[in-house]
């Protein structure tokens, strides 16, 4: 008799998925840290440059949910290539663009593949593997998120001073033509939801358990954005404007850590480790609140909230994938529509908070979103975020 032995993780496949996750990210990022040689490329002020990031979200935010409604009955692999493909085009006429208006088109373009992709991703990740490994498939399909944002960003800045923004999308254009390859190569397909298996999206928002971890996903990242859009203002309040990237580079750094964390408990203990994030991020947010004029407790605090942030997007993913069963994707395109509108409230909010009362005003913020953020998830015990899943 031959002993069984426990089925090994995928891992090409998922990191080919986790290519995918970064291309999107810094395919969405890279233009923050390019703005001036971008500026002065396409004729344009700064301020016009950084709409490409803003048209960006919007195209996955409008795109995410009627995409995937329509697309559940395709194989989900040609329609995974079908997203990247997405990047492939708009890097490319980015690369090439002289214009503003067609940049933006391209930048459209990009924000609706990646609206595609990030419904598609989780839900990909969770069907290459038995249900007692789903969680730590969707930390390992995530980790290009925090590898795009603490590495991808910063070497793309870097690499744009030296060979000019044009190359620098160039270069994102070929490596994602590179992980079309290598999706078709090591990522096995799957049927899409067969006609009598598709609930509608309103089905799927009143499934027990989608509209809490909704709910955790719209106030935890407007928290997080609301912070992270305008930490440069709040460091220069703190005296530390110099000291912004470094700052950053701790973020990334420790978001890293978080993610691996992550993944080795997350299967066992989603409920706990997401309560625990929160309430981190709520001590760091308390301690910038009442000494975020001391650089010793603000890297403290940014340590406490990085290993907090980085994480929940592998929680609130693997949460809702397991809430809405054979709905998955359709549930994962309301997660990454509530992310968006969260991305884009961070920038409304937080502009308005430090216009009207200043930066001292983002820590009793956050702390509002948290505590609302820390109850829904505990009172979210049978469904959404339970203790032990059925």
């Amino acid at each position: 008799m031959i002993a069984s032995h426990p089925q090994r993780m995928p891992i090409a496949s998922l990191l080919a998925l986790a290519t995918a996750a970064f291309v999107t990210i810094l395919t969405e990022a890279l233009p923050a840290g390019l703005l001036p040689r971008m500026a002065q490329g396409l004729a344009v002020s700064e301020a016009w440059v950084g709409q490409t990031v803003t048209v960006y979200a919007i195209g996955s935010l409008v795109a995410a949910i009627p995409l995937t409604a329509a697309t559940r009955g395709v194989r989900r692999r040609p329609l995974l290539l079908v997203a990247i493909a997405g990047f492939v085009i708009a890097n490319t006429v980015t690369t090439l663009s002289g214009s503003y208006a067609l940049t933006m088109v391209a930048r459209f373009l990009a924000g609706v593949s990646a609206g595609l992709l990030w419904a598609l991703l989780a839900g990909y990740a969770a069907r290459l593997v038995p249900e007692h490994q789903k969680g730590r498939a969707i930390a390992i399909a995530m980790v290009g998120t925090p590898l795009a944002l603490s590495l991808g960003v910063p070497a793309g800045t870097l690499l744009g001073n030296l060979v000019g923004w044009r190359m620098c999308f160039g270069i994102m254009s070929g490596l994602a033509l590179l992980l079309m390859l290598w999706v078709r190569v090591k990522v096995p397909d799957f049927a899409g939801q067969a006609a009598g298996k598709r609930l509608s999206l309103g089905q799927v928002f009143t499934v027990a358990g989608v509209r809490p971890v909704l709910f955790v996903v719209l106030a935890f990242v407007l928290a997080h954005n609301i912070l992270y859009t305008y930490i440069a203002p709040f460091l220069a309040g703190a005296g530390m404007a110099a000291r912004t990237d470094l700052v950053l580079l701790v973020f990334g750094v420790t978001s890293l850590l978080g993610i691996w964390i992550i993944g080795v408990l997350i299967d066992r203990h989603l409920r706990a480790l997401t309560l625990a994030s929160t309430v981190l991020f709520g001590l760091s947010a308390l301690a910038l609140g009442v000494a975020g004029d001391a650089p010793a407790v603000v890297y403290a605090a940014v340590v406490a909230w990085g290993l907090a942030f980085c994480g929940a997007a592998t929680l609130f993913q693997t949460a809702i994938a397991r809430t809405a069963g054979d709905a998955a994707d359709m549930a994962q395109s309301m997660l990454v529509t509530a992310w968006n509108l969260a991305i884009a409230g961070g920038g409304i909010v937080g502009g308005v908070l430090l216009d009207r009362l200043g930066v001292g005003a983002f820590s009793p913020a956050l702390l509002v979103l948290l505590i609302a953020t820390l109850v829904a998830v505990w009172t979210a015990r049978r469904h959404g975020f339970p203790a032990v899943w059925g």
